[in-house]
């Protein structure tokens, strides 16, 4: 556990894909993130393939973050049936692999699960008829149960959702509308009612919506790299959100800043 400090900075990206050719190619970005930031979240898609190779590629290119780094796996790191050794090649690293558990660094509580399609709201799959249906949809309510599981252990003033699917429509927005179901699920949002966090970061949605909130007006920050490089091409490709760790969380979240608005503010 880190010493708290005042304010924190977590830099939040995710979908960074790397490949087994990607050497050199994530390091300026992880080295930027490391100049900005106290905290570093990657919202799974961490791999491209699901490989072992890849994630040794990756685990070499992190070594410009010299601060805490908090991650949960997506659907790519699964491709390949590896994910075990992914997670191990990178916990060896230092990396904080988080599957339904919780982490604390500098105050603030981090609780993380890969998530699940399903769909939103009215639409979201039920397990009822075929049993490949209901497996589907347990496997939605197994995430879910995860998430509230590392959430109800913690016991910081601030709290952070770190998903890979979407647990709200908004931040799918963009995307064709029959994909829709395959980017999140609403019932993710379930804990977050129930635990409310300060902010929720995730990915998946590459040509979705940058921010939403939840029912509950909590931030949501859809942080797939390829979405940020597309909307902010001058700016990396992370967000960077502030948090007042002295100050009683409202529902509106803290402060959060993308790199134009960091400038404009004279930061």
């Amino acid at each position: 556990m880190n010493t708290a400090k005042s304010t924190v900075r977590i830099a939040a990206i995710g979908d960074v894909h790397c490949g087994k050719g990607g050497q050199g190619l994530l390091h300026p970005v992880f080295a930027r993130m490391a100049e900005m930031a106290d905290v570093a979240v990657i919202c799974g898609d961490l791999t491209d393939y699901g490989l072992a190779e890849e994630a040794r590629v990756l685990a070499r290119e992190l070594s410009a973050l010299r601060i805490p780094i908090v991650t949960v796996l997506g659907n790519h790191d699964y491709e390949g049936g590896q994910e075990g050794e992914i997670v191990k090649i990178l916990t060896d690293a230092g990396v904080v692999m988080l599957d339904g558990e919780s982490h604390e660094t500098h105050g603030i509580g981090f609780a993380g699960t890969k998530g699940f399609a399903g769909g939103f709201g009215r639409g979201v799959l039920g397990a009822w008829g075929e049993p490949a249906i209901k497996a589907f949809a347990h496997e939605a309510v197994n995430e879910t149960l995860k998430l509230e599981s590392a959430l109800a252990r913690l016991r910081t003033p601030h709290r952070i959702a770190v998903l890979h699917y979407s647990p709200v429509r908004s931040t799918v927005e963009g995307e064709p509308l029959e994909i829709f179901p395959w980017l999140g699920c609403s019932r993710l949002e379930e804990p977050l009612t129930r635990y409310p966090v300060t902010a929720v970061f995730h990915g998946h949605a590459h040509n979705g919506s940058p921010e939403g909130h939840t029912a509950g007006g909590i931030p949501v920050y859809n942080v797939s790299m390829p979405l940020l490089r597309k909307l902010y091409p001058d700016q990396p490709p992370f967000r960077i959100i502030e948090i007042e760790t002295g100050a009683v969380p409202g529902n509106g979240g803290p402060p959060e800043y993308t790199g134009m608005e960091r400038r404009a503010a004279g930061a």
